[in-house]
């Protein structure tokens, strides 16, 4: 038996599909389990370019202090105000879902708030469409947004050559990998 167990009903992630809708910005409060803190020399600038390019909204503030922002459940980031941020964008990142439909817009706002800050949208070789964006405060964030397996496709079978089966095919053969 395994310690594992389907518990995507938890995540506010939708199933891929072309027809999957976004959840509603999330307001409630919450202890929680992480978030990203970013720091910024302009608070002001950060907050408007994850507000109307990133999709966030303001969940609480201090002003000149920090802005707590929050899209959908358990996607949180502060914003901290520093004295400086790196000159460069680092090579870690933090990704964040969204649904193939929001794709698009996604990349449109971004790049007109700051028309050299998205890389992208390319597909992973794991079923993901994801877009790159290099923040105001030079953060590295990547959308990815689950696209519909083709259980006869090419990401299906390079999922299977590591071990992973999709859901309702072969079921209780991914015990091991869960």
């Amino acid at each position: 038996m395994s310690d594992y167990y389907n518990a995507f009903e938890t995540s506010p992630v939708p199933a891929p599909g072309p027809d999957a809708v976004p959840p509603e910005p999330f307001r409630g409060i919450y202890g929680m389990p992480a978030f990203a803190t970013i720091p910024t020399s302009d608070l002001a600038e950060s907050t408007d370019f994850w507000i109307r390019g990133l999709g966030f909204f303001e969940l609480f503030g201090i002003p000149g202090r920090l802005v707590h922002l929050r899209r959908w459940a358990f996607q949180d980031v502060l914003l901290l105000s520093a004295q400086s941020v790196p000159e460069r964008a680092p090579a870690m990142s933090l990704s964040f879902a969204c649904v193939l439909s929001q794709v698009d817009s996604l990349v449109e706002a971004c790049r007109a708030l700051r028309p050299d800050s998205v890389d992208g949208p390319r597909d992973t070789p794991w079923n993901t469409r994801d877009v790159e964006v290099t923040t105001p405060e030079n953060a590295r964030i990547v959308l990815t947004a689950a696209k519909p397996l083709d259980p006869a496709g090419q990401e299906a079978r390079n999922l299977e050559a590591i071990g992973i089966t999709p859901p309702d095919v072969d079921r209780g053969h991914n015990e091991e990998h869960a």
